[in-house]
């Protein structure tokens, strides 16, 4: 870790542990402030002024957090909200534990006791919540009985037979799979092994690996087997795919963090407009009508078409019926 990466590790912190300090001491000597925090007086009043440039985007008079020195004093006189604690809403709590669950399995990344203790912190804050969160608590189950079994499998030098959902295709298929390494990608598990069917190496989110197998024999990938390069990111353009625009509702924001999107923008109105890659016409249309109407499908043109082709010959089924 250079220096300026451990300059900026323990100074944020203390900047955003600063404003919920004045405002409980206003009129603080800045020495005894410096004092409290263990820095000098020169480096907290580097972080009094920077404090004074911050606020939300469009920096009005009133969004900034305003302070007022008197003499050898400080008082903050305008927050910029961050009086409030932060409050997650349960999904949020669950996407984040999901996270930190992910990272005190994958051993040598992190200090696991300290992950396992903020993990239980957040349990402790979130345990009575009044929003179910049911479904993501048996997903996390899964997975981590799915992690278990697949770290002892490449412990053991073993090879195994999954059953996996396949997102772009829709469709569940048996694979064997000569395990190489778990890796957490951009806050998910995956599995990096060679595919033998497909005859190369492949990458398996572990929350779409519906069973897992392992077999008597080794895990044998070939010497041409190389672990996959991750440095221009995961998902790569596809010649051979296609783009689609969806405006997903509220209801359907999920879509945006189950499947690969190139782009998420977000609407004033809690909307969100993504574009996504696909290569099956018939699965991005049983997308969009598996959606129920939280969903529109803005390109492309032709597809439009027959979304709504489908649609219409569902409700003369039913009309019929």
């Amino acid at each position: 870790m250079s220096a300026g990466q451990a300059t900026l590790g323990s100074r944020l912190p203390r900047l955003l542990s600063l404003v919920p300090y004045l405002l409980a001491h206003p009129g603080v000597r800045v020495d005894q402030a410096a004092a409290d925090f263990g820095v000098t007086e020169k480096q907290l009043r580097r972080d009094l002024e920077l404090l004074w440039m911050c606020g939300l985007p469009g920096y009005g008079p009133g969004d900034l957090v305003d302070l007022s020195f008197a003499g050898e004093t400080v008082t903050v006189t305008e927050d910029a909200g961050m009086r409030r604690p932060l409050r997650l809403t349960t999904a949020e709590a669950t996407a984040l534990l999901v996270a930190l669950r992910a990272l005190a399995e994958l051993p040598g990344m992190v200090d696991t006791d300290v992950v396992r203790r903020a993990v239980a912190k957040i349990e402790s804050a979130v345990g009575a919540a009044d929003a179910p969160a049911g479904v993501a608590v048996g997903l996390t189950a899964r997975e981590e009985e799915t992690t278990a079994l697949i770290r002892a499998a490449l412990d053991r030098g073993r090879a195994l037979r999954i059953r996996y959902y396949t997102a772009s295709r829709d469709v569940v298929g048996e694979r064997t799979v000569d395990p190489m390494r778990l890796l957490l990608v951009e806050g998910r598990e995956y599995l990096e092994a060679w595919c033998r069917s497909a005859e190369g190496v492949r990458l398996f989110r572990l929350d779409r690996v519906d069973d897992v197998v392992e077999l008597a024999e080794p895990a044998a990938p070939p010497p041409s087997a190389r672990p996959t390069d991750l440095s221009a990111g995961l998902f790569r353009p596809d010649p051979e795919q296609r783009e689609a625009v969806l405006l997903l509702e509220r209801e359907a924001r999920w879509v945006a963090e189950y499947y690969p999107v190139d782009e998420l923008v977000e609407w004033a109105d809690g909307r969100a407009e993504v574009r996504l890659r696909f290569t099956d016409d018939a699965w991005l249309v049983r997308l969009v009508l598996g959606l129920g109407g939280h969903a529109q499908l803005l390109r492309p043109a032709p597809l439009r078409a027959a979304v709504a082709e489908r649609a219409e010959q569902a409700l003369r089924g039913l009309a019929a019926s």
